[in-house]
């Protein structure tokens, strides 16, 4: 079992959390509501970096 710190599980939250949005705006058929959550997950990618360091707020680009 891996002992994961706490900022990188956070890191890691953040990451899914983003990627989630990503696939919800992929889907949304309104496009201010795509908009809307694309810049919700660059808003939590951005700060996944900013707390974690770089290359921490992305998996897979959009």
């Amino acid at each position: 079992m891996i002992n994961e710190s706490q900022p990188s599980r956070r890191a890691r939250q953040m990451r899914d959390k983003a990627q989630e949005l990503e696939q919800a705006a992929q889907r949304a058929t309104d496009p201010a509501e795509r908009q809307r959550l694309i810049e919700k997950a660059l808003h939590i990618r951005k700060k996944s970096e900013q707390e974690n360091g770089p290359g921490s707020g992305t998996m897979d680009p959009m």
